[in-house]
């Protein structure tokens, strides 16, 4: 039994050249000695990450996928200068170790931080983990307050101003990602056309409050504590962290989020146990977050809309990669059909609407 993220064998095309490696860890690391083995977390379908081991050290590096052309999504560089401005400030940010972007020592930009140990929730729980009503409620509970922790961090006095501008943040997200899509689009893609036009046409103004935003905050992206499931000690995978609307990273976060009463469609779109008796539904979590806030959720259909759509957008640049032969991920190959089911999922919504 174990309720752990556990390391495997690397997949095949996607080996690290392990001499490298070790002799760019032995040069920038400190206090490492043995041989180094390399192991690949199986999980995940952005950016490969790998369990690196030194007789008793643990880390984890992260590199960009075999074949992605999307170079802002996968700035090893930025992100580790993003946990290396977090990190004295944030208890919960793995501490980062070293970073390269010469593309000679494993053929692209990665960098190496410590190795978080804890639970990290998947599509369901792990076998020996159970959370009562009581303890399901209370976890996103917790995830919802480390989220506005994250909204609060300072992001002038934290050396992050290099991360982004807030003014105009939000037509730039409407716009790059409708760009984004149409150029990831498939033959046997959806076309998103209505939900794009919804979007640019109920267009919300800039924030007067703008902060830093995680933009991939959810739970297969915090550690739990093994003693105590219920508290959050770590948040992973800020590549994509910037500074703008809290409200969009809301909405990127609740397009994970599938409820036990969703229609059966929706169910399949499960990575997370987000359905789990006790736990939060959408509307819930929104109410709370307006309240500890403080900000206005009433136009939150659009901040929710673009999320779903947005999340549309990530599965079909990763589906094009595999569709085009660039992955022998199988995984991969099944992502069409959920940009099929999130654009349901958005026409749904706008037809709901009150915007």
């Amino acid at each position: 039994m174990t309720l752990h993220d556990e390391a495997v064998k690397v997949r095949s095309g996607e080996e690290l050249d392990i001499d490298a490696v070790k002799a760019f860890l032995m040069e920038n690391v400190d206090g490492l000695s043995g041989e180094l083995t390399v192991e690949q977390y199986p999980g995940g379908f952005s950016n490969l990450t790998y369990l690196l081991r030194m007789g008793d050290k643990e880390m984890v590096l992260r590199r960009p996928p075999v074949g992605a052309k999307i170079k802002a999504a996968h700035d090893m560089v930025r992100e580790y200068r993003i946990l290396s401005a977090i990190y004295p400030n944030f208890p919960y940010c793995p501490k980062p170790l070293a970073c390269s972007d010469d593309e000679s020592i494993i053929g692209a930009p990665f960098y190496v931080m410590e190795k978080f140990s804890g639970i990290i929730l998947r599509r369901e729980l792990p076998d020996g983990l159970v959370f009562s009503r009581e303890d399901a409620k209370q976890l996103c509970c917790n995830l919802i307050d480390l989220h506005l922790e994250i909204h609060s961090i300072d992001v002038k006095s934290s050396g992050l101003d290099f991360i982004g501008k807030p003014e105009g943040y939000i037509g730039r997200q409407v716009e790059g990602w409708a760009k984004r899509y149409r150029n990831a689009k498939t033959p046997d893609a959806p076309e998103f056309e209505v939900v794009i036009s919804w979007l640019v046409e109920k267009m919300q103004p800039d924030t007067d409050k703008p902060s830093l935003i995680h933009n991939d905050y959810k739970f297969d992206n915090v550690v739990l504590n093994p003693a105590k499931p219920v508290e959050i000690t770590g948040v992973l995978d800020w590549e994509m962290t910037t500074y703008g609307d809290p409200l969009m990273d809301l909405g990127s976060s609740l397009a994970y989020w599938v409820e036990k009463r969703d229609p059966l469609e929706w169910q399949l779109m499960k990575s997370m146990p987000t359905d789990m008796d006790g736990a939060m539904t959408r509307k819930e979590i929104i109410a709370m977050y307006g309240e500890k806030s403080g900000r206005n959720m009433e136009k939150f259909d659009f901040y929710e809309c673009f999320g779903l759509f947005r999340l549309a957008v990530i599965a079909q640049q990763i589906y094009k990669r595999f569709y085009e032969g660039f992955t022998k991920d199988k995984r991969f190959g099944n992502l069409i059909h959920g940009v099929r089911i999130l654009e349901n999922r958005a026409l749904t919504l706008i037809e709901k609407s009150k915007l």
